[in-house]
């Protein structure tokens, strides 16, 4: 069987944060968000990390993160360019950011021959998060089983503005019946999102399962979003071609809906953490610090 693979959706410049997030420290020596997902997903037993990024930041990205990860495990470099588009298509005039995450999982294709899990550069998820999937995909290596790992809405918010979220809604077997991707949820309380700009507000509750963006999946996951892409184009390009993303719980969701896949919802007892606004670095490495001090992490983790 194919060793699990991790994968890292890092080519996000992080519009609503103000620069490149994934590459500003939160540790006390100077690792960044990204450096505690690695660190926790090589002790799970992922030994090869495929780093999505942009070509723009790509010698900073090395300098800063890939040198010092390489002495610990086998990296790779993908990247999400806004011209990788399927034959026939262009870039919209006036278009200046890539197509979203189901495009960031395609560009890793390349290097994909087996299960894989994928996050955000910019989310901390926990070692248990890592634990279970990497267990998951060790014991389901292929077909159109996949799996996520889900976190209660009121640990995944902010103070300062709004988040994107996956709400997931899960049937008696532990498998997720349908997952809506709201791209404005504020934290209240109680927690509520928007979809017309702030004109009207519906409630969700706190213990709501949502995404996070942590998938397990196989290779097939790869072809659907190929086969999708077109038809995701043909509705972007006419309706909101400067600003529609190409995203992965969308697409999940349909597949879902089709009866192509199953994704088992794997629940962790970690606590999220994540930098959407610069106001929430401090927070995030205040967590950091605390945790580093009960000993869950060694202070210079690539020491």
């Amino acid at each position: 069987m194919k060793k699990p693979v991790l994968v890292i959706m890092a080519a996000g410049m992080g519009s609503r944060y103000g620069g490149c997030k994934q590459m500003d420290p939160v540790g006390s020596c100077d690792q960044v968000i990204l450096d505690y997902s690695i660190y926790d997903a090589r002790r799970a037993g992922f030994e090869t990390v495929i780093f999505v990024i942009k070509h723009e930041i790509e010698a900073d990205f090395k300098e800063r993160i890939g040198s010092r990860v390489e002495r610990h495990m086998d990296v790779r470099y993908a990247f999400q360019r806004m011209d990788d588009l399927p034959e026939g298509y262009a870039i919209p005039e006036g278009r200046t950011k890539p197509w979203g995450t189901a495009q960031a999982a395609l560009a890793a294709l390349p290097f994909i021959n087996g299960p894989f899990a994928i996050i955000n550069a910019d989310d901390y998820y926990g070692p248990e998060a890592f634990r279970i999937i990497y267990d998951y995909l060790c014991t389901h290596p292929d077909g159109n089983e996949y799996a996520m790992v889900s976190y209660r809405l009121e640990n995944t918010v902010t103070d300062y503005g709004y988040v994107a979220r996956g709400v997931c809604q899960v049937g008696d077997d532990g498998c997720l019946t349908a997952i809506t991707e709201r791209t404005q949820i504020e934290k209240g309380p109680p927690p509520r999102f928007t979809e017309n700009g702030g004109k009207t507000w519906s409630e969700l509750p706190g213990n709501t399962l949502v995404s996070m963006n942590f998938w397990g999946f196989t290779p097939s996951l790869l072809e659907w979003a190929r086969e999708y892409f077109p038809r995701f184009l043909d509705k972007a390009l006419a309706e909101n071609p400067l600003k529609a993303e190409y995203l992965l719980p969308t697409l999940v969701g349909r597949l879902i809906d089709e009866g192509a896949v199953t994704v088992r919802a794997l629940s962790s007892g970690d606590k999220w953490y994540g930098v959407t606004y610069k106001e929430d670095k401090p927070a995030v490495s205040a967590a950091i610090a605390r945790m580093t001090q009960e000993g869950l992490y060694p202070d210079n983790l690539w020491k």
